[in-house]
Formats: structure tokens, C-alpha cells, sequence
């Protein structure tokens, strides 16, 4: 599976940002995808997850009711929408895929066995 994602930018605090990210390659639809972060000189950590079907998520504490991950299998992609932007939201967002349905610890990195290059989120205050 080969994963780009898209969507980055520089956004104002409490602004909204869509990132995407198309898979090509093997059957996506048998993938499960997470979406993680990376700020300066931190560890990479997970943002939100969402299983094969879109049946079940997972939402760190720190965007609850804020970020929704969706999927779409008929074109590829997963999404994720951004609301309520903060200045600590700042990183490189990466996508990834599981190699099965369901990722048995969505919160760990190791878990994971495709990802995208990333793409910058700056919020500025």
C-alpha cells in the first residue's frame, strides 16, 4: 500500500482543516488506518484511528470532539477534518495503514506497517 497525504497548511487558531490521504496499491478496503502527529523534537502519537469498515474509531484525548476521521473505500482515502484548530495542534500529520482489519493497539507506531510522507498543520495564535 502506497499512502499520500494532503491537506496541510497554515491555518488561525479556532480555523478548520480537511487532511486526506489516498491509498494505492493493495486493497485498501482490507486496511485498517490511523492518522498520527509529529511536533519538533516529540514523539510520533496518535491522533485518531478507524478500522476497516469505518465501524469503529479512535480519538486521542487531546482532539476529542474536535478532529473526525471518516473513510471512503470506493475512492481510497481516509480523511481527516480538523475543527477548533489550536497552536498545539502544530506537527507533521502522517497517515498509515495496518496490514489487517482491525490494529490490535491503535496508539502504537509499531502497529502500523504503511505510511505516508506526512504533511505541516501550523496553527498560529
Amino acid at each position: 500500500v502506497q499512502l499520500q497525504a494532503s491537506g496541510g497548511g497554515l491555518v488561525q487558531a479556532g480555523g478548520s482543516l480537511r487532511l486526506s490521504c489516498a491509498a494505492s496499491g493493495r486493497a485498501f478496503v482490507n486496511n485498517a488506518m490511523g492518522w498520527f502527529r509529529q511536533a519538533p523534537g516529540k514523539e510520533r502519537d496518535v491522533v485518531a484511528a478507524i478500522t476497516w469498515n469505518g465501524d469503529s474509531t479512535y480519538y486521542a484525548d487531546s482532539v476529542k470532539g474536535r478532529f473526525t476521521i471518516s473513510r471512503d473505500n470506493a475512492k481510497n482515502t481516509v480523511y481527516l477534518q480538523m475543527n477548533s484548530l489550536k497552536p498545539e495542534d502544530t506537527a507533521v500529520y502522517y497517515c498509515a495503514a495496518v496490514h489487517r482489519r482491525f490494529a490490535s493497539d491503535v496508539r502504537s507506531p509499531n502497529e502500523y506497517d504503511y505510511w505516508g510522507q506526512g504533511t505541516q498543520v501550523t496553527v498560529s495564535s
